[in-house]
């Protein structure tokens, strides 16, 4: 790496939470910083389904193994969702389940190199100066839909199918995660998170909240509260990763 990559150095914390409605949490996180790798995925599925497929994905993502380049970090977390993929769908065969699978939202980090790894909806943002950018665009109904321009992103907000995935780890007989390529510097800020947030918080709004000056574990903290305080229909997880130079400020993982 050179020097520039060598004085990067990263702060995370992460909070998952049930929600007001559902009884159990099927979202899963795992900061894994040795590895360049902070994870968020979401279950579906249900008791003994949508909590499994979650936590084999980030199992398998914590296994990654120490990458030599970024594009050697990429090839392996293409074959750790490959094979998360193969244990969901044993895991359904073996317990005779309906339906069980998970989003991903995986964001890598090799020198100044970003890597944006996702299946499903669950998203990853940048703040840079001041603006928010969507790294990521949702596998679903509702987003193919608002790209054919078939409805507003205001009409998407509301319709009935706008939780319909047309992606997820485990789902169908092929997985195709979606990868893209960045870079990144000091004085991002990064959040990762379910579909539970972005249900309830608009993008303007978890803008002003990364932009408030507040540490990760605070904005953290206060993404959470809102989505509780707007009733929190799903469950909800948010990781908030920054980027800045100097010794390391160590980690929090909620």
């Amino acid at each position: 790496m050179t020097d520039t990559a060598e004085a990067l150095v990263y702060h995370a914390a992460a909070r998952s939470h049930q929600g007001c409605v559902r009884r159990q949490n099927e979202d899963s996180h795992a900061c894994v910083p040795q590895y360049g790798l902070w994870v968020v995925a979401d279950g579906m599925g249900g008791y003994a389904a949508g909590d499994v497929a979650s936590e084999i994905v980030t199992s398998e993502m914590t296994a990654l193994g120490m990458p030599v380049s970024a594009s050697d970090q990429r090839r392996r977390v293409s074959e750790r969702l490959h094979r998360a993929h193969l244990r969901i769908r044993s895991h359904i065969a073996e317990h005779d389940l309906d339906m069980a699978g998970s989003t991903i939202a995986a964001l890598m980090v090799f020198g100044t190199e970003l890597t944006c790894a996702w299946v499903g909806d669950s998203r990853i943002y940048r703040l840079r100066a001041g603006q928010m950018r969507r790294m990521t665009r949702d596998h679903s109904e509702v987003a193919a839909m608002v790209e054919r321009g078939d409805l507003t992103p205001a009409q998407a907000r509301e319709f009935p199918r706008r939780n319909v995935l047309t992606r997820a780890v485990g789902i169908g007989p092929n997985l195709a995660p979606e990868f893209s390529g960045s870079t990144v510097q000091a004085g991002d800020r990064f959040l990762i998170c379910s579909d539970g947030l972005t249900e309830h918080l608009a993008d303007d709004e978890i803008a002003e909240v990364l932009d408030s000056g507040r540490d990760p574990g605070g904005s953290v903290d206060r993404l959470v509260a809102l989505t509780l305080l707007r009733g929190a229909v799903d469950n909800v997880t948010v990781l908030v990763l920054d980027c800045a130079t100097g010794a390391p400020e160590g980690s929090d993982h909620g």
